[in-house]
């Protein structure tokens, strides 16, 4: 059976704010079974927290933003992923501001601080969404849709007007080793010519070379280059599986996106959460055909 997993102790990640500019820190905290992922606003009085659950949702323009009525967390999807990919399902994230730090703009620092800490298994079992009917949701051209699969598969389409990205797909079976050899260094992007004008709403005021790929009007700006040559997409696969978190359960299904951002996976999680005649709550081991099971053993790397 798979058991819900925490970390061993508590673990620190600093840097700044990717879109306030502002310096950023947060503690990952154990936490016990059945408490699910909770992000903590350790630097306001009585140290409000919140759920990471779609239903708090509130903004989703170049990151996906988590508030209530007297405070927010925003850019939370790149440490999700690293929560979901690693399957840690209790966990206190506490927050010394209103933003996540960027890191160098992908899942790695999270990753190696999680690691850093120790995994490790609690004694309930996980509970997961087990997609038996397909759920579709599409805006215009951009479409996500998530289908039966013993296991959870990402395969994600991008496609902009650029001679550096034009259209790129990535298609992955989601798991520890996968995420980390395929997403987890995968960093977020942005273009030249939009900086001004963000920068004037409040947004990429951290930006820069060292935690974004930039890109003029025909290249890329950073002078390392790309970690892939198709890195734009395998970080918009990153971002998914971190906004897949606000669904509240690990996710046993094939989730495919077309041209599909942070808005088109809220609207998506939430139709899930509303289809309830379309996946049913399973336990590994107890819920599924023991081959299944024998499957997802050797596709998360377990013996």
């Amino acid at each position: 059976m798979f058991l819900q997993r925490t970390i061993r102790k508590k673990v620190k990640v600093k840097g700044i704010g990717l879109h306030t500019g502002e310096p950023a820190g947060l503690a990952f905290r154990p936490a016990p079974p059945n408490t699910g992922i909770y992000f903590v606003r350790s630097d306001l009085p009585g140290s409000p927290a919140i759920a990471a659950s779609a239903r708090y949702v509130q903004a989703t323009t170049l990151a996906t933003s988590l508030g209530g009525p007297a405070f927010s967390v925003s850019t939370v999807e790149h440490c999700l992923a690293t929560l979901a990919a690693f399957r840690i399902d209790n966990l206190f994230i506490e927050l010394d501001g209103p933003e996540i730090p960027i890191g160098d703009g992908s899942a790695y620092p999270f990753m190696e601080a999680l690691l850093g800490a120790g995994l490790v298994e609690q004694e309930e079992p996980r509970k997961y969404a087990y997609i038996t009917q397909p759920i579709f949701y599409g805006d215009g051209e951009k479409h996500a849709y998530v289908v039966p699969y013993n296991g959870l598969r990402l395969t994600c389409t991008i496609e902009f007007p650029h001679p550096r990205i034009g259209k790129q797909k990535i298609d992955l079976d989601v798991n520890e080793p996968s995420f980390a050899r395929e997403l987890s260094r995968a960093r977020t992007f942005g273009f030249m010519k939009d900086v001004e004008a963000l920068r004037a709403k409040g947004f990429a005021r951290g930006g820069s070379l060292d935690n974004a790929v930039v890109l003029d009007n025909q290249d890329i700006l950073n002078p390392e280059g790309l970690r892939f040559q198709d890195e734009f997409v395998r970080h918009k696969a990153l971002d998914a599986l971190g906004d897949l978190v606000t669904l509240g359960m690990p996710l046993m299904g094939h989730l495919v996106l077309y041209k599909a951002g942070h808005d088109v996976l809220n609207r998506l999680v939430r139709k899930i959460l509303e289809s309830t005649d379309s996946y049913r709550h399973i336990e590994l081991g107890a819920g599924l055909p023991e081959a299944v099971g024998a499957g997802l053993d050797s596709a998360w790397g377990f013996r």
